[in-house]
């Protein structure tokens, strides 16, 4: 099989996918519209980094060690669903002094100081990228550009609330989705040329590759964005269609390490995007391409659904003293400053352990809620004990994956 035939064939399937995504009419419902900012978040850099990183430390083993850690997400989102359900009505209703209002607050001081870092580490790494184009490495340039892309989505929130900052996540992420689905399908391709020969064997699971895998809670993190989208959508909505996102999320990742399969033994020794990127180019020159536009498309729509996340959480912080502009405005502010006075790669590691910690914040509402208003049963309080302290473990020694 030739490679014009792979890259014809990722092209038209990519084209397909991301025009379906723009112009068919669910993309235009509000269903679509809160499943893409989650959505949008889980899917980003780390999408392309997991397939080195997992092929390293599992060999032949990455797909089910990916398959394990999307089974701890969704069961994170699964309490963090159970709190939209239950704990925010409690939350709404009790005093400011309440203790579980001061835990709520504490876990959410925790998530705005992870999302300012997240942002500002997704537009710098989108900046950097588009400035490969002209062979710059201005660290000057790049957070002027991270600095104009922060003020025009502060612009669009001005004039249009979180709609029209939706409406950028949508559309890059229907692009991205598009690239993504072109990509599988040049990878399943390349599985019947070369006959799923290169296939490694699986490497030994010791104590790092298990605290590893909890440091990666990062790269599948974002669908805990619903819960702060409270002013646009109702409680039903942002359950289910948080739900939808980790589904379809979780089909994207299981499907690109199986199609990976034949290429772990390359990509092992390889590293991040521009690993993943060597591995598209072996399997056809062109698709290169693909993995650095796919690269940029997941830097902006994280950030954007990232920023969406952070503007809920500033508004229910204020107990609705601000709106959902001013939200958004101060959530940018944080993240200018974070851009200009760090090096966002460095504090990403602190960000991945404040979104597990953060995560384990959740699991002590739930409990709390499960216990004092009887809406869980014992299994389930000690499934969400048991979430809890994998979350922790994960905060004092998860191995930061994109750090």
């Amino acid at each position: 099989m030739g490679d014009h035939l792979i890259i014809g064939a990722a092209v038209v399937t990519g084209a397909a996918v991301a025009l379906t995504l723009i112009f068919a009419r669910f993309a235009r419902t509000d269903s679509w519209l809160a499943t893409v900012t989650p959505l949008a978040s889980i899917i980003g850099s780390g999408f392309l980094i997991c397939g080195p990183l997992l092929a390293r430390e599992f060999g032949s083993m990455a797909a089910p060690a990916m398959i394990a850690l999307l089974i701890l997400a969704f069961t994170v989102g699964s309490i963090i669903r159970f709190n939209i359900a239950h704990a925010e009505p409690v939350l709404a209703e009790i005093s400011t002094h309440h203790p579980l209002a001061w835990t709520a607050r504490t876990g959410q001081g925790v998530l705005a100081a992870a999302y300012a870092v997240s942002v500002a580490y997704y537009l710098k790494l989108l900046a950097m990228f588009c400035l490969r184009a002209i062979d710059s490495q201005s660290l000057l340039l790049a957070n002027s550009i991270v600095s104009a892309i922060i003020a025009v989505l502060g612009l669009l929130a001005f004039s249009g609330g979180l709609r029209w900052v939706e409406r950028v996540a949508d559309a890059s992420v229907s692009l991205k989705l598009g690239l993504i689905a072109g990509m599988l399908v040049a990878l399943g391709l390349d599985w019947g040329r070369t006959g799923g020969t290169g296939l490694i064997p699986a490497a030994p699971v010791d104590g790092h590759s298990l605290l590893l895998l909890l440091g990666l809670i990062i790269t599948v993190q974002g669908f805990e964005t619903s819960r702060y989208m409270g002013e646009s959508y109702d409680a039903e909505t942002r359950i289910r269609t948080m739900r939808n996102a980790q589904i379809i999320s979780s089909v994207i990742y299981v499907l690109f390490l199986v199609l990976l399969t034949p290429r772990l033994g390359q990509a092992a020794d390889t590293q991040g995007v521009a690993g993943v990127l060597d591995v598209m180019e072996s399997v056809a020159p062109f698709l290169g391409a693909f993995v650095l536009a796919a690269a940029v498309t997941s830097q902006l729509s994280a950030a954007v659904a990232d920023s969406i996340g952070s503007t809920g959480l500033a508004v229910e912080l204020s107990r609705h003293r601000l709106n959902t502009a001013t939200g958004f405005l101060m959530a940018g502010a944080l993240a200018l400053v974070v851009t200009w006075t760090t090096d966002a790669l460095q504090v990403i590691a602190v960000a991945s352990r404040a979104f597990a910690l953060f995560y384990a914040f959740q699991c002590a509402i739930a409990i709390w809620v499960a216990r004092r208003a009887g809406k869980a049963g014992l299994a389930r309080q000690l499934l969400f004990l048991f979430v809890g302290l994998l979350c922790l473990v994960a905060v004092a020694a998860g191995a930061p994956a994109e750090g």
